[in-house]
């Protein structure tokens, strides 16, 4: 190895050093946003048993039935880390996406190196490509991708893309088994921004083998040269675009949210010059910006955006002319293919951080070679050579700021708190942001300050169905359910009845214990999710009070077909079959003052294995309300546990007499009257 090759390789280790230095903050930071319906409510990553099924069940994708989809490579990965962490740990997570970025990296400096020395000297072409791969691995807003885990869609999905790409360009010989096709189909399964690797790779023929610019393709000959090229990314095209149109198959349409396509798409060209500029200062990130569609289109932010996408039109048309500069023209192309997807299909929010990252590997190699050739133009004067000395400085200044902003970006994305936080003070006029916010803040018991931002939320968003839902519980959570109630019916006809509003509400019905509108209307959520954990929850504990044996068993088991560990539902399968009683629901810390009160402790009592207690608890239920069969079903359990047949079996036939409907005395009963036999025999 020689000296300036040794020299790079320190100073890769030194990258990449100060990249883990800059991300050993983040480990451990929580789960957020999407994150919940991907990661954490999402069943079927807790098993790696259901890999295969990944690639063709969209259901499997999310909890939420408007996020159902296939990306079954992200949801893999994510399976994966579960098991490897026994569990949702997030450090796996975050771990796993931090390789992929590494990877990442590592991989773009030999894709920028195989370019840029076709223009400049190995050894210089060298050093720029590893100054690029770590300006590309130390970027600030690149910290949004790396921990927002279910985002992790964008860095396996640009890895595909640059690997597919590093095959076609480095072993052209080998091109006949078109082995550069594999990457590009993994990546489909990942995230739909591959078939920008079409436009990517037909410039990159255009620009570095056929030697065109594009001008000369408009020039005699040029056109030949052009369908030529259009020829041999034909079969990427046709391979991309079939595994494409069965994933997009599989995608849940979500309706009511998309913004107006003709301003979206306008609006688009000012997003992007706040992308540009985002790459060179990488200030006032947010997790999710109050930029809306811009509806006036003379609006001089409309105009400002129009002017830039013409200049970088202009820029790639004189910048491809030459070969020196071509990797500029190439750089920007890349950039914007990798923003097309997001620019042309609209969106309900109009931007977003996390789409930066496959745009920058597009930017990154612009600017480097850019400021390259400005170096190298530089006239001979002191001035000049003394700003080429201090070249190293300004390098480690660069990469030394974007790295102590990653660190600071992850300490927001610490907690649900801090990163909301964050967004109300940078993006003020987004609602979500605000509402997120302020439940944080119910979470702690801090009911005052969050009604305070969700009535700052409803000002930009009067009809957000999840916003009416967070109103309802905290006006619960307030005692005051009547009040409640309407802003849960609020946000079922907002969300023409979505699966997550029926739940709250449900919920909301049963805390209430009003256990028969709840059984209604958790049906309905059911109905629309089968696979909700909460809803089959709730149902558990619906059916358990109404009595209904036969309903608890087969949702029971349809909770145990999901989380076969799920400790409650092995719980209630006992209770439906007579032989076990419910984990009581955790009580505050007062005096029972009702019948239902006592009931409860007795329940409480009960699973912690003070059965006289239970009972003794039951009798005080019963002197308020003495024609009780769930007590005197509870004191028959008890004397059960106890082997007491003959205290039990009155006290169950007696709940019986009350109810005769209750199956769970029945049960009981049965139960007991079989032991009671049994020891009898002996």
């Amino acid at each position: 190895m020689n000296t300036g090759n040794k020299k790079i390789l320190f100073f890769a280790i030194a990258a990449l050093v100060v990249l883990c230095l800059a991300y050993s903050n983040h480990f451990n930071n929580g789960f957020h946003f999407d994150d919940s319906h991907t990661v954490e409510e999402n069943v079927f990553i807790r098993n790696t048993k259901y890999i295969p099924d990944y690639f063709t069940n969209p259901k499997m994708f999310s909890a939420d039935p408007d996020h159902w989809g296939l990306r079954p490579v992200v949801t893999t990965t994510l399976a994966i880390d579960y098991k490897l962490g026994g569990g949702l740990k997030p450090f796996y997570f975050h771990l796993s996406t931090f390789l992929w970025h590494i990877a990442l990296c590592i991989l773009l400096f030999f894709v920028f190196r195989n370019l840029l020395r076709r223009t400049i000297q190995e050894d210089r072409a060298s050093w720029m490509s590893a100054i690029m791969a770590a300006w590309f691995g130390l970027h600030t807003a690149n910290a949004e991708t790396i921990n927002y885990v279910i985002s992790r869609s964008d860095v396996l999905s640009t890895f595909f893309i640059t690997a597919s790409f590093y095959i076609y360009i480095n072993w052209p010989q080998k091109r006949k088994y078109y082995l550069y096709l594999i990457p590009a189909v993994i990546g489909v399964f990942a995230k739909e921004t591959v078939p920008m690797l079409v436009i990517i790779l037909f410039f990159y023929i255009l620009f570095f083998e056929k030697g065109l610019s594009v001008a000369d393709v408009f020039k005699k000959g040029g056109g030949k040269a052009f369908w030529n090229t259009v020829v041999k990314v034909l079969p990427l095209a046709i391979v991309v675009a079939l595994v494409q149109l069965y994933t997009l198959s599989k995608v849940t349409a979500i309706p009511g949210i998309s913004n107006p396509m003709l301003y979206y798409v306008l609006t688009q060209s000012y997003v992007w010059v706040r992308y540009f500029l985002a790459f060179l200062v990488p200030g006032n990130l947010s997790a999710d910006s109050d930029w809306t569609v811009i509806t006036n289109p003379f609006d001089e932010r409309i105009l400002i955006g129009l002017v830039f996408v013409t200049a970088l039109i202009v820029i790639i048309i004189r910048t491809s002319a030459k070969a020196e500069t071509r990797p500029i023209a190439f750089g920007l192309v890349w950039f914007c293919a990798a923003l097309l997807p997001t620019s042309l299909a609209p969106f309900a929010e109009v931007t977003n951080d996390h789409r930066m990252y496959f745009a920058f590997v597009g930017l990154v190699l612009s600017v480097v070679s850019y400021a390259n050739i400005l170096l190298q133009r530089a006239p001979a004067t002191n001035i000049f050579k003394s700003w080429k000395m201090a070249l190293p400085l300004l390098v480690a200044l660069v990469l030394g700021l974007n790295a102590y902003g990653v660190y600071q970006r992850n300490k927001i994305w610490k907690t649900e708190e801090s990163l909301w936080y964050d967004v109300t003070v940078k993006s003020p006029g987004n609602g979500r942001g605000l509402m997120n916010y302020g439940l944080t803040q119910m979470a702690k018991g801090n009911y005052p300050v969050a009604q305070q931002y969700y009535e700052k939320a409803l000002l930009s968003l009067p009809y957000y169905p999840t916003l009416y839902i967070n109103l309802g519980i905290l006006k619960n959570a307030q005692g005051q359910p009547q009040a409640a109630e309407p802003d849960f019916q609020k946000a079922i006809n907002l969300s023409n009845g979505s699966a997550e509003s029926y739940f709250y509400y449900a919920q909301f019905l049963a805390r209430n214990r009003r256990f028969a509108d709840a059984k209604t209307i958790g049906e309905k959520a059911l109905s629309v999710n089968p696979n909700n954990v909460h809803t089959l929850e709730v149902l558990m504990d619906v059916y358990y009070n109404l009595g209904m044996s036969a309903e608890l068993t087969k949702t029971a088991n349809q909770l145990l077909a999901l989380v076969p560990d799920h400790v409650a539902a092995k719980k209630y399968l006992e209770i439906a079959k007579g032989k076990a009683m419910p984990v009581a629901p955790q009580q505050p810390q007062t005096a029972p003052a009702t019948a239902n009160d006592y009931l409860n402790l007795s329940l409480q009592q009960y699973n912690e294995g003070k059965y006289e207690e239970c009972i003794e608890t039951c009798k005080k239920a019963l002197q308020l309300k003495p024609d009780f069969a769930e007590a005197y079903n509870n004191i028959g359990a008890a004397y059960n546990q106890l082997k007491q047949w003959d205290k039990s079996i009155p006290a169950l036939k007696k709940a019986l007499e009350i109810s005769p409907a209750n199956k769970f005395a029945a049960n009981n009963l049965k139960w007991a009257e079989e032991q009671n036999k049994a020891a009898i025999t002996k």
